[in-house]
Order: C-alpha cells, then structure tokens, then sequence
C-alpha cells in the first residue's frame, strides 16, 4: 500500500473533472484498511472514500485523503454469516457477497447468467458495490433495498479498535435514494462487502412502462433475469451518454415527490404530467420537468444538459466543477418557478 501525493483524481470521477487530491490511496485488501488507519496523513485529514466515482462532483482540490475502494470478489454463500436470517427464508433463496470495490455491472451480470433474480433491474447502474448501498440505487422499479441482507463496514473515526461492523438491513435505514450513510453516518464508514439475498425463482418485475414496452416490442420472451438485465442495458445505453466520451454521473437530480392534492393541481395546467405512484407514493419525473423549462439540450461553453435525456448534466470537455453546479442551480430555479418543484441534486457535490 502507497500514499500519493497532489494525486489528480481526473480519471476516478466520471465528470472527468480535474482536481487534486493531497493524499491518495488504493485498498485492495481488508489488512490494507488496519495499515491504512495508523497512518498520519489518514488519522489527521478529513477523507472520501471513492469506489466508481459516477455519483460525486468535485468543486475545487481536496484537502485530505481519497481512498479508492478496489475490493475484489464474488461468492455464492450456503448460508449468510454474521447476521440473523429474516423469517420466509426457503430453498430457493439464495446468498450472495460481493466486495465493495466489485463494479455493480459486473455482480448484476454475475447473479443474472447464474440465473438468480432480485436485482437484473437495476443492470448498467454506474458505480461499485459498495456504493449501491450509500445510494440505495434504484431503477425500473427495483432498488437495492428489495434485496440487501447485510453491509460490511469499518469504522473510519475508531478504525481497528472497533475492527469490522455488520449493518442489517434494517439498520442502514434505506429510503428513496438515501440511507443511514448518506446522512446520519456520512462519511465514517468504509464498506467493504454486501451480501443480497436474491432467489431462483423466476420473479420478474415489468412495473415500469419502460421496461415492458421494450420487451413487447422486441418479442423478448423471459426466460431468465439475463432477458431482463440486457433489456435494461440497451435501454440505458439509448438514454445515457457514456462517460468515457462525455463526462457525467448519470441522473443529476432526484424525482419529486408530490402528494395527490400536488399532482391534481398540476395537472390542470399540465394533463400530460406523467407520474409513477409506487405503495402511494407519487412520483413525477425529474427529467420531464427539466425538458417542460426548455433545458434538454442546451450548452453553455463546456457544460449543458444531455440532449437524449434533459436530467444528466453534461462536461464537454474542460469544465470545472462550479460551472456544473451553477447549472444545476439555475435549472432548480427555472423547475421551481414554472412548477413549484424543488429539484434536489442526486450527485455528492464536494
């Protein structure tokens, strides 16, 4: 293990925003974190962990430490370890753990082509394992949450004295693209596994529009979640730009959450509003909103909104981090004038 110095982290974010970081650090092992928890330029910096970088947004140079999860590994458990199995459980579950530095592709591509469901859904989701939890990411009308068992964590305030932790379910407090992570504990916690507890029965989830209109219209019958995880990738890959060619993070904003008395209102004057109402939960589209304001596809030097999808905000080239934000900004006031919708960044903004 080697700390960096001035370490640019240009290609560890997929903005590709150039900034420095003045401590940098890979962790391939667990024994590496107990090394790296000693050490003075870790124990006296503020820090950020880094798994795929496609859910932050760095403003200016970092005046700390970034370690760059890169955790390795997938397997199939007989039986969870560490945490109390949940009531229901059958022969036809079964577990799997997976390192936090694992790309999430690569485990949704894993559990899929064994031909275990739960989350073929959220395919082609940027980031890494370790990052899915933080996030509680979500699509098509899954989320990580339907399937997590347990999270593996160290401390980064007491490091080895309180040695590794082991979060329920329950216990990392998920909600609507949120958990205890992203709030309560931000920041004081290295995720070093998950194990989900996905089945072998076949349950597909064709919720969302989307979805099952692309599987009507390409006469995809569905055999197996590896059906649905490349319906999923195709429509992604329509959608959003690849950030190896034009820097993002995806979804910039979350989606609003309005009550029907909102949602009635906003429909005389818009009838076509769409909106996705989930356990009464109403939903309505972040990025139709933006599109409404007259933003998709609109450049301003290096920076713009995508013109494919009006809710990913695009580096063209050069851009600097507070040029995103100021767009950003100036999209909310335009969301929040025309609707009375507050947009809320999805994108950790440093």
């Amino acid at each position: 293990m080697e700390i960096l110095r001035n370490y640019n982290l240009s290609k560890l974010n997929t903005f590709g925003i150039s900034v420095n970081a003045k401590f940098f650090v890979e962790i391939k092992e667990e024994g590496d974190l107990l090394e790296l928890f000693s050490l003075p330029e870790f124990k006296n910096n503020k820090k950020i962990i880094l798994g795929g970088g496609s859910n932050i947004l760095f403003t200016k140079d970092f005046d700390g430490i970034v370690v760059l999860n890169k955790l390795k590994g997938i397997e199939i458990l007989e039986a969870p370890t560490k945490i109390k199995v949940p009531t229901g459980v059958g022969n036809d579950d079964v577990y799997i753990r997976a390192m936090g530095g694992e790309i999430w592709h690569n485990l949704v591509d894993f559990a899929a082509t064994q031909g275990y469901w739960g989350i073929e859904n959220l395919a082609f989701i940027p980031g890494t394992v370790g990052a899915a939890p933080i996030q509680n990411i979500g699509a098509y009308g899954a989320e990580i949450k339907d399937t997590i068992l347990s999270v593996e964590a160290f401390d980064l305030e007491t490091g080895a004295e309180n040695k590794k932790k082991i979060f329920s379910k329950e216990d990392c407090g998920l909600g609507y693209r949120d958990s205890v992570f992203k709030n309560k504990l931000k920041g004081k916690y290295f995720i070093s596994a998950i194990t989900l507890k996905l089945s072998k029965m076949p349950k597909p989830n064709l919720s969302y529009k989307i979805l099952s209109g692309y599987l009507e219209k390409n006469k995809i019958e569905i055999k197996n979640p590896k059906n649905i995880s490349d319906a999923v990738t195709s429509i992604r890959k329509s959608k959003l730009p690849d950030p190896k060619i034009l820097g993002n993070a995806g979804s910039f904003f979350k989606n609003v959450f309005v009550t029907k008395k909102q949602l009635q209102t906003l429909q005389l004057n818009y009838p076509e509003i769409p909106y996705f109402e989930e356990s009464e939960i109403i939903k309505v589209p972040s990025g139709w909103l933006i599109e409404q304001c007259g933003w998709r596809g609109h450049r301003a030097g290096d920076v713009g909104a995508y013109e494919k999808q009006a809710l990913v905000l695009v580096n063209y080239g050069g851009a600097n981090g507070e040029e995103i934000v100021n767009l950003a900004n100036v999209i909310i006031k335009s969301v929040k004038e025309k609707f009375g919708l507050e947009l809320i960044p999805e994108v950790n903004i440093v």
